[in-house]
């Protein structure tokens, strides 16, 4: 990943996959298994997203560079 201008709508910012994870929580609350907390399918996938962006300090990512999961919750969460 390289460092993107955030405003550039080719690329998703980290405020921008924050905002979806938070809709995903929202939409589907995240439970406790056995003292583990889960997310649903679609916040985990950007949370992965996410946790990589800060452990590398970047602070957007190109939209080519995601997969499909990650696109689709991301559009269905922010349109």
């Amino acid at each position: 990943m390289t460092q993107h201008d955030t405003s550039d709508p080719d690329c998703v910012s980290i405020p921008q996959i924050e905002a979806a994870i938070n809709v995903w929580r929202n939409r589907n609350p995240s439970m406790f298994e056995t003292d583990v907390l889960v997310l649903c399918a679609e916040a985990r996938c950007l949370a992965d997203l996410y946790g990589e962006l800060i452990f590398t300090r970047e602070t957007s990512v190109s939209r080519e560079s995601l997969t499909q999961a990650q696109l689709a919750a991301l559009a269905d969460a922010l349109t």
